[in-house]
């Protein structure tokens, strides 16, 4: 099952974000156990360096996104995107770029802390205790 993860989710995992990091940790194992195929879109990429260069410092953060680049794909940002993205009629346009960038992989969903971003969305959005709950009954 291939699953876009918002950016929200892997700061939660990578800062230790209370209360959420506990259910992003195993979202991280799922995908290193191969439940899961874990894509994040290129625009988080640097969006998460950007965060964690402000809060662990550049050497550490740059550390962190090749530790993440090691366990997940890369989903792209094309010109096919971006523009497809602008007109979605999403009212926050990086949701939308994640969304269409989602698309191009053929996520079947994306895990976010914030569905109500995704509301245009025409594949599964996830919360992280949804896509867990998912992710157990699969494995039963």
């Amino acid at each position: 099952m291939i699953i876009l993860f918002d950016t929200n989710i892997i700061l939660d995992a990578l800062l230790q974000r209370e209360p959420f990091v506990k259910e992003a940790a195993k979202l991280f194992m799922a995908i290193d156990k191969k439940v899961i195929t874990g894509f994040l879109c290129a625009t988080s990429m640097t969006t998460v360096n950007y965060i964690l260069s402000k809060s662990i410092g550049y050497k550490k953060a740059l550390f962190a996104v090749q530790q993440l680049l090691r366990l997940f794909m890369v989903a792209p940002v094309n010109y096919d995107v971006l523009f497809t993205a602008s007109t979605s009629g999403f009212k926050d346009f990086e949701d939308a770029v994640l969304y269409e960038s989602a698309l191009t992989v053929q996520a079947r969903g994306i895990v976010t802390r914030n569905p109500g971003d995704f509301k245009k969305a025409k594949i599964q959005i996830y919360s992280p205790t949804e896509l867990l709950y998912n992710l157990k009954s699969i494995e039963d």
